[in-house]
């Protein structure tokens, strides 16, 4: 009998993951009904696949100044090119799909970066109560009032060029932001009774943070990484736009410097300014739209707004 009543019992851990699985389930359902959501979410998908296949779709021979010779320059959109072509006759296509790589590259892990930061200091600067929690919080006013993009062109400039600098140039000056939300919610989950429940019964400050502030906070914190990953993208398409990125990998901002340099916007060729901006333009406006999505979906009181 006792046996019997062990194998139909559930534990703990097993019941936590039941209720996560429902809440995974219930957050699907929900953001499926969101037109704008699902387009901002299709247009990324589509944007990925190709630039997870820009090997196979268009091999690195393409870029290779050395074999288009006989490609025309400056050539505008046609059947023939379908974007035009550059000031060296590579196809701009091409270097939009290559590009497309490592824009969301840098996106991605910058904002990983940031997001991690941001909630771990956030989180602390919530919990820990005393100098401690007012240290983290000045630290936080500090690279609030500081012009990110600046700081990020100062560190760029510093250290050695490529794409894990600006990845660390972006990663390090976009936390703040992130952090000040956090400890918000972290000071409003410090409020409730089962915070209160968890200390009277000995619960030390890594289990408090771990069990119950961290799973609190994500919700928040997942909303605001998929607004961060755009404002990431446009960081790094400045940067590269400055001359700050790898001059040897190809990425939006890079196509629009070479744009520059030959003041195409001037000389007529309109298609090698057009293409890499509305590229950037309309990624931004998929990721606002997949973050404002998830944002309604966590807060439930932004629905009547």
């Amino acid at each position: 009998m006792s046996g019997s009543t062990a194998t139909v019992a559930r534990s703990p851990r097993s019941m936590a993951w039941a209720r996560r699985r429902r809440a995974l389930a219930e957050f699907s359902r929900e953001f499926s009904h969101n037109r704008a959501g699902m387009v901002g979410l299709i247009f990324l998908v589509v944007v990925i696949v190709l630039a997870l296949l820009a090997p196979v779709l268009a091999p690195s021979w393409m870029l290779d100044v050395t074999k288009l010779l006989d490609q025309p320059r400056f050539a505008p959109p046609s059947l023939a090119h379908p974007l035009g072509t550059d000031d060296q006759g590579r196809e701009l296509w091409v270097r939009m799909i290559w590009g497309a790589r490592v824009s969301l590259l840098v996106g991605f892990a910058a904002t990983a970066v940031s997001m991690i930061i941001g909630t771990i200091v956030g989180i602390a600067a919530g919990h820990f109560t005393g100098w401690t929690g007012g240290l983290l919080m000045r630290i936080v006013d500090f690279f609030l009032v500081l012009p990110s993009l600046i700081l990020a062109i100062v560190l760029s400039s510093v250290l050695s060029r490529g794409v894990w600098t600006i990845v660390i140039a972006i990663g390090l000056t976009s936390w703040a932001g992130t952090a000040r939300v956090v400890r918000a919610q972290t000071l409003s989950v410090e409020s409730r009774d089962y915070i209160e429940r968890a200390r009277v019964l000995g619960a030390g400050h890594w289990h408090i943070i771990v069990k119950h502030l961290l799973p609190a906070v994500l919700p928040l914190v997942l909303a605001n990484t998929t607004l961060t990953v755009g404002s990431a993208i446009i960081a790094e398409s400045t940067l590269s736009f400055l001359g700050l990125g790898d001059p040897t990998l190809q990425s939006w901002g890079s196509v629009l410097k070479n744009s520059m340099d030959v003041s195409a916007a001037t000389a007529g060729y309109w298609w090698y300014v057009l293409v890499p901006g509305v590229a950037i333009v309309l990624v931004v406006l998929a990721f606002t739209l997949v973050g404002r999505a998830v944002e309604t979906i966590v807060n439930p009181t932004l629905r009547s707004r």
